[in-house]
């Protein structure tokens, strides 16, 4: 699976890895774990990662995107990880590049690069790029491994969502093997201040459950405004605040922005990803999002949820 993509990766002197904008903690471990990975494998090479701020993700060391010049890509190959759609991909420079390649576990949705290595069976693209640099003897540093279990750990709920398996476990026992202190990243995911409690219980409290078996969250514009919190904070960072609900098969947080409406959909064990792509969205089974026109489409897209989960 790995071979077309080892030849390219060795014909290039320099190499640039993008990842999807706003980025959650398997974008930017995964882009900041392979950048680790071939800057050791290959010192000779030029290797950087580009991209949008990693906003609440900035405590993961090596977060800070470089600065390279447009003339650069231009003998560049383009690595894109973590990224269904051309659409969503930071930093479109990517396009200009000499030669582009794609890793990514994604339900696949459209060709975006030459080379193309996706695989849908890996519960985190961090996962896909572990199992690669073994595949491929490459070096693991500690550095590396903190970055890939980051983002293994995110993906994948901390090992509860599928298609987390035997797999994940030991890829992440590989991970650990080496010397970073894992406390470090479950201090910075998961501890919470009281105003993010707060802003928890208010979105619990706006939970709307008069459609058996969903629970969705609807957020004007107004609102935003009125929290004062960015759009990732909102959209991802509240959807789950409906997981685990007895009763509740399927949930959707909606956020009004200027480009839309932001829709994260989620659900116990239903394929819902076909419903995202329908609307112009993607992602994975059980976990996935479409950015909507308006209000009115959120409400149509509620009602074909409302279909799966009640046939």
């Amino acid at each position: 699976m790995f071979d077309r993509l080892m030849e390219w990766i060795g014909q290039y002197d320099r190499i640039i890895i993008h990842r999807h904008s706003s980025p959650d903690g398997d974008a930017l471990g995964s882009q900041i774990g392979l950048k680790h990975i071939l800057r050791d494998a290959f010192p000779e090479k030029q290797v950087y990662a580009v991209g949008d701020s990693a906003g609440r993700y900035a405590f993961m060391d090596g977060s800070e995107m470089d600065e390279v010049p447009d003339e650069w890509f231009l003998d560049a190959l383009a690595i894109i990880l973590d990224t269904s759609a051309q659409r969503l991909i930071s930093d479109k420079r990517y396009a200009t590049a000499k030669a582009t390649a794609r890793m990514d576990h994604h339900l696949f949705c459209e060709p975006i690069a030459q080379v193309e290595v996706v695989d849908p069976s890996f519960e985190s693209c961090c996962g896909l790029v572990t199992q690669f640099a073994i595949t491929c003897g490459l070096p693991v540093s500690a550095a590396a491994a903190k970055a890939l279990y980051t983002g293994m750990v995110t993906d994948s709920g901390r090992f509860r969502y599928e298609p987390t398996g035997p797999r994940t476990f030991r890829l992440a026992a590989f991970l650990r093997e080496r010397p970073f202190d894992a406390r470090d990243i479950y201090q910075s995911l998961y501890a919470n201040n009281y105003d993010q409690l707060c802003l928890r219980a208010r979105f619990i409290l706006k939970m709307d459950l008069s459609r058996p078996g969903i629970a969705s969250i609807y957020t004007t514009r107004d609102e935003m405004r009125e929290l004062g919190q960015d759009t990732f904070s909102i959209s991802r960072g509240m959807v789950n605040v409906m997981a685990d609900i007895r009763g509740v098969e399927a949930w959707a947080n909606f956020t009004e922005t200027e480009e839309g409406v932001l829709c994260e959909l989620r659900s116990n064990r239903l394929d819902i990803h076909d419903i995202a792509v329908q609307y112009g969205g993607g992602g994975h089974a059980n976990a996935c999002g479409a950015t909507l026109k308006d209000r009115q489409e959120a409400m149509r897209l509620l009602d074909d949820l409302q279909k799966r989960v009640q046939p």
